[in-house]
């Protein structure tokens, strides 16, 4: 399982790799350069699975569904 994932800002395109909670979704996340606050797309429990290289470690274990519920 991998814990490290890339987030990419749709707005300014700045990359960050950040350390995925396990234990808990990530909702919200602000862009170090721009200052926009990321949110799942719909249909994306996290912003992990909407902006990330790597999908959230629920997802990595199950394969498809929601994290979150």
């Amino acid at each position: 399982m991998q814990l490290q994932s890339t987030l990419n800002c749709p707005v300014c395109h700045h990359q960050a790799t950040e350390t995925m909670p396990t234990d808990a979704c990530q909702y919200f996340y602000d862009c170090a350069a721009c200052g926009t606050r990321l949110k799942p797309k719909p249909g994306d429990c996290c912003v992990f699975c909407s902006y990330g290289t790597v999908p959230c470690p629920p997802i990595q274990e199950n394969g498809t569904g929601t994290c979150c519920v």
